[in-house]
């Protein structure tokens, strides 16, 4: 379980200021729970029921049935995971808090997501169990929710569950009023604990109701207060230097990554940190920051955090050297980790980055693309039940694949045993038969070392390791999570059209053009707004900030990718709406939730990059690049309110907000708009273009004009490119800094001098 956000540790104080007395249920479960290590396991032949056919759905009345809860006529794959539940769910709706008032029940609130190993154990443990679900549905109203379709109602409660706690993660339980006020709040919880913690709430609210009121009465005003924020000023460059202070302070230097003594454990990847390092080397030339960029990536990539067989990135490794992973695939994580990689090979130009973004795009578009184009969101570490069985092999299973010999080369390049190289977390000091491919060395280093052509090691590797994709394929496959979010796919189109460019791949193009006008097309509604998930055929609920800000994101990628001008003007038009019903007239920054969207107990503005960045940071920087691209610096102005916004937290604690350091960086950096003129097809054109989009170059922004009538569509989203010509109808570039441009020169030299010169 990780915890998606910081919360200061005033606010956890101020929290927990508001407990009951000592003798209630809040402070005796405080530190009760959530330790998935001592829990026990799921069975390994467990199997939920099937969801009844659309035909049959229609027959059911609309509590689901004898067989099954409300939640059965939902689109979430998580929810319908419950939807045979005993447990008498509701989906979050105006119907579940209205019976709670009128029954006068608490709200038990239940948060996770179809991937989440540690929903599925706690499932499995109570919400299946007969007795638990008979006290539940007799003192509560049960309330389920897909933290990927609801994150504001997510972002609330865990900012709550992590200050009462100290941390967070999935699944997140809370217990709180008919009016959504919260008064206690874990994570997992062992079926005794959690058998412990129901009784005496239920207790509680029938002998003692009126302390639990006061307690979320007192709880809610305090995370009013914390959602509260004041305007600073806008922080100078130094700021990069404390960050990066934090980050050679915390930084691995035997394995890489980030974190701290004495563990270093468990280790996420977070992407956008490396791509903040690649910025800050960039601006100081710094040897260091580029070295923990390179140590770290490539550590990820042999280790087996990363599928070595089927390619792309685990969730995060259990422990420091990348070894053991939590084996669930999220769609953030492969278009984040592609997008750090691609960056790399283009300040580094190694192929081993290439290779590696090359494969998280392979796995990718081979088992995580939708017919229409759009991007599923994730695969479950559990299969069978049983976490990471999927993925692991052992020394017997690796020979019948692949043959006594070749199976011998592989176990000592990959590192199997015969008593397996890795224990389960819940299982310390246990080995469990069977191996998690990771390398301990570069494949150039054995080759040297067991003193083999490193041409034919590569080759029988890449022989053995298609030979076990193949009899992998006829496994019993991990649950896939198959809606499509709007943000999600934002972000993965970002990483193909930025990787389009890095590499030449005009397989990238198409799949991020395709990915896009699905979105567009489909998650866009007539008069602009966008909704936040697609599944079998249909889509709905709002959308929220991230939707905006990472699919703003793909359209910046995508446009000077594709130089299609329609995308910068789809950039523009989320932008507006983004504005519009998102941004704080009063504070600055982005709320998660429109104006006329779904009021909660508090209306939050989240600016911590976590696992995913924040809508406030990725809003930042793109709008940054939005201005350079069209001219219009009231952009600019927007991004400029949100650094201010969060200038505080961001003083106090730059580590944790790396998307909006690299706004920052931005803002201070000496930045080019690049304007390209010249025929599309020509292939002058092609060249200039591609010197100019493949060196890392992170804060500059380019434009193609086409000579003739196909240029004007770009002058009508950017105007002040409407005079740009080419000279002598060659192609030829306009290198500009804040719109103060140099003469145009058709030279492809004195172009990159020019763009070079600080």
């Amino acid at each position: 379980m990780s915890s998606p956000q910081a919360v200061s540790q005033y606010a956890m104080i101020s929290l927990r200021a508001f407990l009951p007395p000592p003798c209630s249920l809040v402070l005796a479960l405080w530190m009760v729970g959530g330790n998935p290590v001592k829990s026990a396991e799921t069975d390994s032949k467990w199997q939920r029921k099937p969801i009844p056919s659309a035909e049959e759905l229609k027959k059911l009345p609309k509590d689901g049935g004898k067989e099954y809860n409300r939640l059965v006529f939902e689109k979430s794959p998580y929810l319908l995971q419950h939807a045979a539940n005993p447990v008498d769910w509701y989906p979050w709706a105006t119907e579940a808090f209205e019976t709670a008032k009128k029954e006068n029940k608490p709200i038990f609130l239940s948060v996770g997501y179809a991937t989440c190993h540690w929903c599925h154990v706690m499932e499995h443990e109570s919400f299946e169990d007969a007795e638990i679900a008979k006290k539940l549905n007799m003192d509560f109203i049960c309330v389920k929710v897909d933290r990927e379709e609801m994150p504001h109602v997510d972002q609330v409660y865990m900012t709550f569950t992590q200050a009462l706690n100290g941390n967070g993660g999935w699944p997140m339980n809370v217990l709180m009023t008919a009016e959504r006020k919260p008064f206690f709040a874990g994570t997992y919880f062992p079926k005794p604990t959690f058998t412990q913690i129901i009784d005496n709430v239920s207790k509680m609210w029938a002998e003692d109701q009126v302390k639990l009121l006061e307690s979320a009465e007192g709880f809610t005003n305090e995370l009013q207060k914390m959602a509260s924020s004041t305007a600073g000023d806008l922080p100078k460059a130094e700021i990069l230097e404390a960050a990066y202070a934090y980050y050679e302070g915390t930084y691995d230097t035997e394995y890489g990554g980030f974190g701290g003594p004495p563990r270093y454990a468990p280790k996420f990847p977070t992407p956008h940190d490396y791509s903040l390092l690649l910025r800050y080397w960039k601006r100081t030339g710094s040897k260091k920051a580029l070295a923990m960029v390179e140590k770290s990536l490539t550590a990820m990539r042999q280790g087996g955090m990363y599928d070595q067989i089927g390619f792309g990135t685990h969730r995060y490794a259990t422990d420091r050297a990348w070894v053991v992973p939590h084996f669930e695939k999220m769609l953030y994580d492969q278009a984040l980790l592609a997008l750090a990689n691609t960056e790399a090979y283009q300040a580094t130009n190694k192929a081993t980055y290439k290779q590696t973004a090359d494969e998280i795009f392979t796995y990718v578009l081979r088992d995580m693309q939708s017919a229409e184009g759009g991007f599923y969101c994730a695969e479950d570490a559990d299969s069978e039940g049983e976490e990471g069985k999927f993925y692991v092999w052992s020394m017997e299973d690796l020979a019948k694949a692949i043959g006594k010999d070749e199976a011998a080369l592989y176990a000592k390049v990959y590192n199997f045993t015969e008593e397996g190289n890795w224990e389960e977390e819940s299982k310390p000091g246990q080995k469990l038969g069977t191996n998690i491919p990771h390398l301990k060395q570069t494949l150039s280093e054995i080759a040297k070392a067991e003193k083999l052509d490193e041409a034919t090691l590569r080759n029988r590797l890449e022989t053995s390791r298609q030979k076990l994709y193949d009899v992998r394929e006829k496994r019993i496959h991990p649950l896939k999570d198959d809606k499509i979010l709007t943000d999600w796919n934002g972000l993965m189109i970002a990483a193909l059209a930025r990787s389009a460019v890095a590499f030449d791949n005009a397989t990238y193009l198409k799949e991020a053009t395709r990915a896009a006008d699905f979105i567009l097309s489909t998650l866009r509604k007539a008069d602009g707004r966008l909704l936040k998930r697609y599944r079998n055929g249909e889509a709905g609920l709002p959308a929220h900030l991230e939707d905006y800000a990472y699919l703003l994101w793909g359209m910046v990628e995508l446009y000077q990718a594709s130089f299609d001008p329609k995308y910068l003007q789809a950039g523009k038009e989320l932008a507006d709406t983004l504005l519009k019903h998102y941004w704080d007239e009063k504070d600055g920054g982005f709320f998660m939730t429109a104006d006329d969207g779904e009021v909660l107990i508090v209306r939050n503005k989240e600016i911590y990059d976590g696992a995913q960045p924040s809508g406030n940071s990725v809003a930042a920087v793109n709008l940054f690049k939005l201005a350079r691209l069209t001219g219009e610096v009231a952009y600019e102005e927007k991004a400029k309110g949100v650094i201010k916004a969060f200038s505080a937290p961001l003083g106090e604690r730059p580590a944790g907000q790396a998307v909006l350091l690299q706004s920052i960086d931005f803002l201070h950096a000496d930045t080019r708009e690049i304007v390209v003129v010249g025929e599309r097809d020509a292939e002058d054109t092609k060249k200039m273009l591609a010197a100019i989009q493949r060196r890392f170059d992170p804060n500059k922004v380019v434009l193609f004009k086409p000579i003739g009538a196909e240029g004007n569509a770009l002058s009508n989203v950017a105007a002040y490119v409407t005079d740009h010509s080419a000279i002598d109808g060659k192609a030829t570039a306009y290198v500009c800094r804040s719109f103060s441009c140099q003469l145009p020169t058709n030279d492809l030299k004195k172009v990159m001098e020019l763009i070079a010169t600080k």
